[in-house]
């Protein structure tokens, strides 16, 4: 992703150059820049952040500063979301590893 010099804004490519979003800037596309770039058409599966609620939440970090409610089990897989605006803190979704029970913390 490359961005403007002038406005500091997304640019997009258009062939050989990129161009500003907001105030129609252009510039030579940085080849060396896109080799490092992931597009989503390039990300395999493992790359994928799962977002939905029903999501598998093996294989996620795990939190072992955490005791369920449910169960008083001490480990638990978690989930970090941004669900207020981006001032505020993110909010960590958590799943017993025990007894599947889900909870979620504001920090």
């Amino acid at each position: 992703m490359q961005f403007c010099d002038d406005c500091g804004s997304m640019m997009v490519a258009e062939g050989d150059r990129m161009v500003c979003t907001e105030c129609d800037a252009s510039q030579p596309r940085d080849a060396a820049a896109e080799e490092a770039f992931v597009s989503t058409k390039e990300q395999t599966h493992g790359d994928l952040i799962e977002a939905d609620e029903d999501a598998e939440y093996e294989g996620k970090p795990t939190a072992s500063d955490v005791t369920c409610e449910a169960c008083g089990h001490g480990e638990a897989w978690y989930d970090i979301k941004q669900t207020a605006s981006a001032d505020e803190p993110p909010t960590r979704f958590l799943r017993c590893k025990e007894c599947d029970n889900t909870w979620r913390e504001y920090n």
